[in-house]
């Protein structure tokens, strides 16, 4: 029998709208949730925006009048850590700084139950290094959400090197009671879906930077070719450049320094101007009242090049994950469909291009710019030699 999840009682930290949602997920798969942030301002509006999400749920019909009442009642406020003295979950949901992770779970380690498990909710630090301060560092684990969480169905789970297997096992079956789709990913760097996307982005910011072709026809080319719901520039700005950056920027520094992973400066330059994107009014598109979107060059040889070098890097990022064993070939399929809802899993994206052609497109791209970047995994080469 496992020994965890010894009732349906959690804590979220962190009163964001990640937090937020996390807490919403919860307590509509029917746990009680104690929702806790330092600010109580910020946690008094975090009740409220969760709670306006079950009213407008109740005026479309979604809910019953006594399923919000339910809601309402398993989610209320923790002014005080000590009120969770009795979960048997405690998830971290705070902002992406390793020090206050730590601190955190420093805190937890002396208020809940030995046996309460304690997770983090981060998208690239590693859970290894967050649990190091905890006495109990085999309770600790990754639970990786997407935003926003009560939409996105996909729950990274990311065992650190003491973490108990009991609890992985846990937090699988908890994860699909929850109605979210789980994968294991190793405690690496971005873990599976922010580690394999990198290209996405790193490949149309050199495709701009190398003047090929300009931001809104590498948009126009990946949506409406390559069958992606968002191009890469729009989706960054969507994202926010203090957050896609400084991912890309940790992914890059924990990698000592790969060149796969290297950032854009012209990206760090929008971050530095505070041009964060849409919750600024600019980033590489400008969305202020009056402003208009550029027009794309609709040359369809053109976009069929952007698609193929950019999803070559792809396909060649998640062949890099399964070869290393990141996660397993099927659960790096389901983190890009159900992460980030790419068009295709990558490596059947691989198998449907033919291994040869994802290798010669790479090598094509290191022959012309002699960049490390590009490099074919070992695990293709094993494909093309097997066939």
């Amino acid at each position: 029998m496992n020994p965890y999840f010894f009732n349906q009682k959690a804590l979220v930290v962190g009163a964001g709208a990640m937090g937020g949602g996390i807490a919403q997920v919860l307590v509509e798969a029917g746990w009680d949730v104690l929702l806790y942030d330092t600010q109580d301002a910020a946690l008094e509006n975090g009740i409220v925006r969760v709670r306006s999400t079950w009213d407008k749920l109740l005026e479309k019909g979604k809910i019953s009048d006594a399923q919000r009442s339910a809601y309402f009642a398993q989610l209320q406020p923790a002014y005080v850590l000590r009120e969770a003295v009795d979960v048997s979950l405690a998830i971290e949901a705070i902002y992406e700084n390793l020090d206050a992770k730590r601190s955190v779970f420093t805190t937890l380690d002396d208020v809940v139950r030995e046996d309460c498990i304690l997770a983090t909710n981060t998208s690239s630090l590693s859970v290894s290094s967050i649990a190091s301060g905890v006495k109990r560092a085999d309770r600790v684990v990754g639970l990786h959400f997407f935003n926003p969480a009560p939409l996105m169905p996909l729950v990274e789970i990311v065992p650190g090197l003491a973490t108990d297997p009991a609890v992985v096992a846990a937090c699988v079956d908890a994860v699909a009671s929850w109605n979210k789709v789980g994968v294991v990913a190793q405690d690496t760097p971005g873990f599976l879906v922010n580690r394999i996307a990198r290209p996405y982005y790193g490949e149309a910011l050199h495709l701009v930077e190398e003047r090929m072709a300009d931001m809104a026809t590498v948009d126009w080319a990946l949506t409406e070719l390559g069958g992606f719901r968002m191009g890469p520039f729009a989706l960054m700005d969507l994202i926010g450049h203090d957050v896609n950056y400084v991912v890309t920027e940790t992914v890059w520094k924990q990698f000592y320094y790969d060149p796969r992973f290297r950032p854009s400066l012209s990206q760090k330059r929008l971050l530095e101007a505070g041009w964060l994107g849409r919750k600024s009014g600019r980033g590489f598109y400008d969305y202020r009242n009056g402003a208009s979107l550029p027009e794309p060059t609709r040359d369809e040889a053109l976009g069929r090049r952007i698609v193929d070098r950019v999803v070559a890097m792809l396909i060649n990022e998640a062949a890099d994950a399964v070869y290393r064993g990141i996660g397993t070939e099927s659960d790096v399929e389901t983190a890009m469909l159900k992460g980030v809802n790419y068009p295709k899993g990558l490596i059947a994206w691989g198998r449907e291009w033919g291994w040869t052609a994802v290798r010669d497109q790479i090598e094509a791209l290191h022959r012309r710019t002699g960049d490390s970047r590009y490099r074919v995994c070992p695990w293709i080469h094993d494909q093309i030699s097997a066939q």
